[in-house]
């Protein structure tokens, strides 16, 4: 299927995004694009990325939670598409480890390899890989940079304490 990408500008550093004709198949901050894999460079002007670029844009202003683009993730292993698929389920504004994620997946000696697939997570911001933390707390490695990483979590630690408040 045919792939092309473009680069979005935002708050925490430009995105390249790539899309085939019906879904985003990838959100990477710079250097960490596969190779080969993003398609010819298009301007931002398609739907797909003029709506993924709207809704970018409302989520790192504190206005949306979620993305409802439509995402198709790449064909991996089974064990990174079961990290992927256990990382949309971690609420706004909430974090958990990779020790967590590695015994809910099966067994807490599976971190490192937890922390592998969160890496190559293939859509950043849409799979929220930013929400894992290191066991004793701290942030560790994002692809975007510590300093989106907790610019990200702050945003939606005080958006959610805000949702919190009105009921």
């Amino acid at each position: 299927m045919f792939t092309r990408h473009t680069v979005i500008s935002t708050r925490i550093g430009e995105l390249t995004v790539v899309a085939n004709s019906e879904a985003i198949t990838g959100v990477y901050f710079p250097g960490h694009e596969p190779v080969g894999q993003i398609g010819a460079l298009v301007g931002p002007t398609s739907p797909l990325f003029m709506d993924f670029s709207e809704q970018v844009s409302d989520f790192l202003a504190g206005r949306r939670e979620d993305f409802t683009i439509p995402f198709e993730l790449p064909k991996s292993s089974e064990f990174n598409e079961a990290v992927w698929q256990r990382l949309t389920k971690i609420p706004y504004g909430k974090t958990t480890t990779y020790g967590n994620l590695a015994a809910e997946l099966g067994g807490r000696n599976q971190a490192r390899a937890v922390g592998r697939a969160v890496g190559a997570n293939p859509l950043a911001l849409i799979i929220p890989c930013h929400r894992v933390l290191g066991s004793d707390g701290k942030l560790t490695g994002y692809a975007g940079g510590i300093e989106a990483k907790a610019y990200l979590l702050q945003l939606e630690a005080a958006n959610a304490e805000n949702t919190d408040q009105l009921f």
